[in-house]
């Protein structure tokens, strides 16, 4: 297949656009900059949002004169890879060398810290501060020294450091002041999930860009550096975990072969963030364990999985926890033994809980002895089991009652299920929305379903206090988006991608203004005017 370069992708992008502008579907800009698109540079997209390419003159003035040298006093492997990420970006963004001294705050450098050390004194407050937002937070803040001014960002983590370094970066790329800051982030959910849909044999179901990103016949030996970039990509827009494998399981996900290739993406991932996460096929004690029956309630069974889970734990030792696709379209599941969905997931969970892992659990079930309507199946069959799951079970809902469909209500469960776990599903790869061919904006979709208004509780129960936690009794809070199609030999994702999932991390920006960053991250700073 050809590659398309950047330019060419635009200039289709702005053809469209052109043509919605004559019907009357989008109103014309006083100034749109279309003129100046063959000032476009070459590229093949590889670089995604994170291009660095320089914004505006005036604002790349103003960096010039605030950052003279960059101070990362962030131990281990995470710390190497914010002074990694300092030196491609800044380099690009400037267009000079800045240089790294060590653990001096002096006016111009832009100091990156988890310690604290020497900075509490020049903002006393940040001590609060750090109290309340968590280990993935961050502060981004300008201090007045003698001479001039200095930025710090200070977290009480190694991964916090490296989500304010990108959000840094972010500023810099959009062309934003860079004085005065006064910054204070966390996010919105503690777990914030990619779910790929790749098969071992290569393949990507719903998959609309080329094959799989994982390649399973060069691992654990070989290891291609877009897995370091695939990791890059997800913290800097704050995702913290990722399933590799379609929910449509192959149980030799399972085996001694392939986990030992699942660590070793484990380990490039470890130092942004990312933590791996597996889906597994329900009946893989029989098809890869020898066992005569899957039946979540049978002590060999029960023996089996805990056996499989010290495996891979002791390969894997920050390991998420599974994702289970369970008596859904003809995957099996605890109901072929007779037994719930709440018997099945709360068996994998207590296996799972010494180590700190989770089930995530799909509601996307639609049994025809349920009810006749197919909406209305799962809301039955989970309410009747609110309460039942273990603390470590989310159940992982779509945001619609029926299938990712362009328009759609929320799903009901969100509100109606008030002592269990819920997770939200939404889906970028646009199955239903142009296959990756159309140029799709989500991010207002999302921001709907968010503020929807469930009324569980009366007024004010919106669809995203489910999720994050604000309206239901439980300990851990989760976001997973459905991403089958952003894979190929280059990194390809959808435009609009990065947007539309910053859209759940802070205090939920509005999706507009998110995606008018996108536009300057992505394009250029004349293609957003």
């Amino acid at each position: 297949m050809r590659k398309v370069s950047r330019r060419e992708f635009i200039l289709t992008a702005c053809t469209g656009a052109a043509g919605l502008f004559v019907s009357g579907c989008l109103p014309l800009a006083r100034h749109t900059g279309l003129s100046r698109m063959e000032n476009f540079p070459e590229e093949d997209g590889y670089k995604l949002w994170l291009r660095y390419a320089p914004p505006n003159e005036e604002a790349v003035s103003q960096y010039r004169r605030l950052i003279h040298a960059v101070c990362v006093d962030v131990p281990g492997s995470t710390g190497h890879a914010i002074r990694d990420e300092l030196e491609r970006a800044l380099r690009t963004l400037l267009g000079t060398r800045v240089p790294t001294i060590e653990n001096k705050l002096k006016p111009g450098t832009l100091f990156i810290t988890t310690s604290g050390n020497g900075i509490f004194g020049l903002a006393p407050e940040l001590t609060n501060v750090l109290r309340q937002i968590g280990p993935e937070g961050y502060v981004i803040w300008s201090v007045s020294l003698k001479g001039g001014l200095a930025t710090l960002v200070v977290a009480n983590s190694s991964i916090g450091a490296l989500y304010g370094c990108f959000n840094f970066l972010r500023l810099m790329q959009t062309g934003r002041s860079l004085a005065p800051l006064r910054i204070v982030e966390q996010p919105a959910l503690k777990r914030r999930l990619m779910n790929h849909w790749d098969n071992l044999d290569g393949t990507i179901e719903r998959g609309y860009a080329g094959g799989s990103l994982w390649r399973w016949n060069e691992l654990p030996d070989k290891i291609d550096p877009r897995y370091v970039d695939y990791a890059r990509a997800c913290a800097s827009i704050g995702l913290n975990g990722s399933v590799i494998h379609n929910v449509n399981a192959d149980p030799r996900i399972l085996t001694p072969q392939y986990l030992r290739k699942v660590a070793a993406l484990a380990d490039v991932w470890r130092p942004f963030g990312v933590r791996m996460y597996l889906t597994t096929n329900f009946a893989a004690p029989v098809r890869i364990g020898g066992l005569p029956t899957a039946d979540p309630l049978n002590q060999k069974v029960v023996d089996w999985w805990k056996y499989k889970v010290d495996e891979i734990y002791s390969l894997i030792p920050d390991f998420g926890g599974f994702l289970v696709k369970a008596d859904s379209e003809g995957q099996p599941g605890p109901k072929t033994y007779g037994r719930t969905h709440a018997e099945g997931a709360n068996m994998l969970a207590d296996v799972l809980a010494p180590y700190g892992g989770i089930v995530i659990w799909r509601a996307f079930v639609y049994d025809q002895d349920v009810d006749p309507d197919r909406v209305k199946r799962a809301y039955i069959e989970f309410t009747r089991l609110d309460g039942q799951f273990r603390p470590n079970v989310a159940i992982q809902i779509k945001n619609g009652p029926l299938d990712f469909q362009p328009r759609e209500p929320f799903h009901p469960l969100f509100g109606a299920l008030k002592h269990t776990s819920v997770m939200a599903e939404i889906q970028p790869t646009q199955e239903y929305l142009g296959q990756a061919k159309h140029l799709v904006y989500l991010g207002p979709m999302w921001e709907e379903f968010l503020q929807s208004d469930t009324y569980a509780k009366g007024r004010g129960v919106y669809c995203g206090k489910s999720v994050d936690g604000e309206s239901a009794p439980v300990p851990d809070y989760w976001h997973g988006g459905s991403s089958k199609s952003r894979h190929g030999y280059q990194l390809v994702w959808t435009p609009f991608f990065p947007s539309q999932l910053v859209c759940f991390w802070p205090t939920r920006m509005e999706s507009r203004v998110v995606c008018c960053g996108d536009c300057r991250g992505m394009g250029s700073d004349d293609f957003y005017k």
